[in-house]
């Protein structure tokens, strides 16, 4: 125990801390410039200094720490005349400009001013001059009013990891730079706009037109991009959203955010937004009200339902809807209509990866707390970039290296590339190799322990791979046995699984090996999720063949229960599952489809296929925000409320339930849940609901895993599984796997088109973002010098990628960061996209459907 005093104030402190911390736990104010919670002290500014008992001179408190004994004072005549005095001396070269500066009412260094003076400055030299920087479409530099608290640069290397910006000259002409000169080459985070105290480093977003004052309301909410579900503030003044910003000690991301959380939350506001019901008359969509709408829906699906049979209709859900969205989509289709025909574009692979793992190791084997990353001494990643896919858990992957973690990454190390230890970047057709000696090393070194058996009587067959396998994957066998040596000495170590793995020819083989690293080594398992709520809409019940809580549908004891507390009858037998059903589209069986804020006809493959089904329907209806490829194909267009416009509650990929809250409304709009529920009504499948809380009331009976758990709970942060619920237990699934005796020889040899995940995009959502198409405005071809050279193409050269099943035109960005022998594609602009290139193969292990083509040419456009 530390016993000091400040102000005449006895402090105890519980461990060391610097004088600054004491102070503020014990609520007394001392002023800073430079410093910044969470960054390594600079003591730069020197406007936080004290006197101490028997000390000679000033100290600054943010690097002092406090000492047992220890008397300090923080406002004396002496302190306030040296920090007035600092404080004119950063005024000598600032230019005063606060009437134009969008930083005037929290800029940090104006309140000092007006606090300590100077009240007129003594310095008649003149300024330096800077001129603004434009150079880069979103951040705009003003070098004239830094103050060199180096702040950002700590902001950028100490947490964000990413290195963008340092500061350049000496004495009088030093100034923040970007590392490229101009435009930043950055990760566009936009963190060193929260820290900057000044107007130095600020958005071009809302520039000239915001002021902090303008602020009407402030509305805490989850993020709706990806599977972290970082916690953020909209400021919004009348119905405008005028920026979303982090705040320390503020959700899981405590902070920070990333590029799309911090600029990407536009899109709601775009021009193309649907604000009225449309339905198909003479072959057109045409604008009707609401009730007329909703009447068509209902009567239509009751037709079709007494015409051709429950199991002719089916439903999409949606990982960008709420939980209490996609709940009332699964009580439409199952429990009203009685079809368990109800999937989504999570069985792409986050779905199917999930339960393959808990089919081996139990329900809730991913259900672990990001956080928790920064403290593990090691960090094994496959099948994707976290810094991309997850960036918010990729910061913490960056933050375990700088912990002193060894991070191994198999495949390319994109935004961990500083922060690896082991890079093994084989093709994709390799990795099973590369993972097999691995697995086969700790064999040797871990015991392995299986109650259950049959994971080591699997393990028997496992092929070793010879060092000439390794060796014809670039990949060295001492590699191999360093990684070995460090996983099996690791205590509390990481594995994390991305959505490449899909790409693998054996999915299954990859992720049983992947889950036995962490079996024998006790690591925690984190899934990549690409969207907001893939995790809720399969906990909802959204799979043909579980229930709400993530139930076997072909248990009756669990039919029983729902059946009990809705009055509804739960149909038994397995539906079909989203492939599934566009076969069933195609073969005339499946007549109707509801889909809700998806669109499958851009993100499935083989889109011509998916299309004629689509066109083969007697019914479809969509329900989104943006009148997508799908829905132009629709009987019915429903327009719903975006995710800022809505309440409701995400499941994140730690499973931790968070609330999203309404920040504006748009007239004409619904929210997906209440035009779910309005149908529902129209059918007879209950009475109308008091609001989303009253959804969520009914999730919480009729789901086991979310037993008692309520609003409150939630909004105060307690929702962490498994909640008040109970995980599934005792109920054995099969598992198998492919190939553990052999390497697969599919495609060996030859050039792969893998789907690129780019950080500044999330999804078709994104692209209506005008800050985050600024960013990355177009799509791009990926690959390596060596696999440029092979195929006959140069850095910014517009060429033709063609397969069987379509062809783009893209322009060619070298990147000597990827494997040779694999090109790379994205899958989010209105042309030139992954999905466009393959169709599908589903995999019978996993049920993941694999990406599948035969060849491909490229060629030169001659632009």
């Amino acid at each position: 125990m530390i016993k000091l005093t400040i102000n005449g104030q006895e402090i105890e402190l519980e461990k060391p801390v610097t004088v600054l911390e004491a102070a503020r736990q014990a609520g007394i104010k001392i002023p800073t410039l430079c410093y910044f919670e969470g960054l390594r002290p600079f003591g730069g500014c020197r406007l936080c200094l004290v006197e101490v008992e028997k000390l000679p001179k000033l100290q600054t408190a943010c690097t002092l720490m406090a000492a047992d004994g220890m008397v300090v004072k923080t406002e004396t005549d002496q302190i306030r005349a040296a920090r007035k005095a600092m404080l004119e001396f950063l005024l000598i070269n600032h230019p005063l400009d606060c009437p134009v500066c969008d930083k005037a009412g929290e800029c940090e260094l104006q309140d000092l001013v007006a606090e300590y003076g100077p009240e007129a400055g003594r310095f008649t030299e003149g300024k330096r001059q800077h001129p603004e920087s434009f150079d880069d479409p979103i951040i705009v530099r003003n070098m004239e009013r830094c103050v060199l608290c180096t702040r950002c640069t700590r902001m950028c290397d100490d947490l964000q990891g990413a290195y963008a910006i340092t500061v350049t000259g000496r004495g009088n002409h030093s100034f923040v730079e970007p590392f490229s000169g101009g435009r930043y080459n950055c990760e566009y985070c936009g963190n060193c706009l929260t820290v900057c105290p000044v107007g130095a480093i600020m958005s071009r977003l809302h520039r000239h037109s915001y002021r902090p004052w303008y602020v009407e309301r402030e509305v805490e909410t989850t993020c709706g991009h990806c599977g972290v579900g970082c916690t953020m503030v909209m400021q919004l003044r009348e119905n405008t959203i005028i920026r979303t910003i982090p705040r320390m000690g503020l959700g899981l991301n405590n902070g920070l955010l990333c590029v799309r959380g911090r600029f990407g939350y536009d899109f709601p506001e775009s021009r193309e937004r649907l604000t009225t019901p449309l339905v198909r008359k003479d072959g057109d969509l045409k604008p009707v009200s609401w009730e007329e709408a909703l009447d068509f829906v209902a009567t239509r699906l009751k037709e079709i339902k007494n015409d051709t049979g429950a199991e002719s209709i089916g439903g999409i859900a949606s990982p960008r809807c709420s939980n209490e969205d996609n709940y009332m989509l699964q009580k439409l289709i199952r429990f009203v209509i009685g079809s368990n025909n109800i999937d989504s574009v999570a069985r792409n692979f986050y779905l199917p990866a999930l339960r393959y793992l808990e089919g081996i190791f139990g329900q809730g084997i991913t259900a672990n707390l990001i956080p928790g990353i920064a403290n593990s001494d090691g960090v094994f990643v496959l099948g994707g970039d976290p810094t991309r896919i997850n960036p918010i858990l990729g910061l913490q992957i960056r933050s375990a290296h700088r912990n002193g973690a060894r991070v191994i990454m198999l495949g390319p190390p994109g935004g961990l590339m500083r922060f690896l230890n082991y890079r093994l970047t084989p093709g994709i057709e390799g990795q099973e190799v590369v993972l097999s000696a691995i697995v086969t090393g700790l064999l040797e070194k871990k015991e392995l322990k299986d109650s259950k058996g049959n994971i080591a009587e699997l393990l028997k067959s496992l092929k070793r791979p010879t060092d000439d396998d390794l060796a014809s994957l670039g990949i060295s066998p001492d590699t191999i046995s360093s990684v070995v040596d460090d996983l099996s000495g690791m205590d509390t170590p990481v594995v994390v699984i991305g959505p490449e793995v899909a790409l693998s020819p054996r999915p299954s083989k990859m992720l049983f090996l992947a889950g036995v690293v962490s079996h024998l080594t006790n690591a925690r398992i984190f899934l990549l999720s690409e969207k907001p709520n893939f995790q809720g809409l399969i906990d909802m019940g959204c799979l043909p063949e579980m229930l709400p809580g993530a139930r076997p549908i072909d248990l009756e004891m669990f039919r029983h229960k729902i059946e009990e507390t809705t009055g509804l009858k739960v149909p038994e037998k397995p539906g079909l599952n989203i492939y599934q059903m566009v076969e069933g589209a195609l073969s005339g069986s499946l007549k109707a489809l509801y889909i809700m804020g998806e669109n499958p006809l851009f993100n499935m493959p083989d889109r011509k296929k998916t299309e004629k089904a689509l066109q083969s329907l007697d019914f479809l209806v969509v329900q989104d925000i943006f009148l997508t490829e799908t829905a132009k194909l629709a009987d019915v267009v429903l327009p719903a409320s975006a995710w800022s416009e809505k309440e409701g509650t995400f499941t994140n990929l730690e499973r931790r339930i968070q609330k999203i809250n309404q920040g504006r409304t748009l007239d004409g709009t619904m929210p997906d849940w209440e035009i779910l529920a309005s149908i529902v009504e129209r059918l007879g499948g209950g009475e109308k609901y008091s609001g989303v809380e009253a959804v969520w009331n009914e999730i919480n009976t009729v789901s086991p895993l979310h037993t008692g758990l309520t609003y409150s709970e939630i909004s105060r942060g307690r929702a962490i599984f498994p909640y008040h619920g109970e995980p599934l237990r005792g109920v054995e699934q099969e598992f198998r796997v492919e190939g553990l005796d052999s390497f697969s020889e599919e495609r060996k040899g030859l050039i792969t088109i893998i789907q690129e995940r780019p950080l500044y995009h999330s999804g078709t959502t994104s692209r209506k973002s005008k800050a985050l198409m600024s960013i990355y405005p177009e799509a791009k071809l990926l690959l390596s010098t060596h696999t440029a050279e092979e195929l006959g193409v140069k850095e910014g050269e517009s060429v033709e990628l063609r397969t069987e099943y379509g062809f783009v035109f893209l322009k060619v960005k070298i990147d000597d960061t990827l494997p040779d022998r694999s090109i790379r594609l994205s899958n989010i602009f209105e042309t030139g996209n992954f999905m466009e290139l393959v169709s599908y193969r589903i995999d019978e292990f996993t049920g993941i459907p694999k990406p599948a083509y035969g060849s491909f040419t490229i060629s030169g456009r001659g632009e």
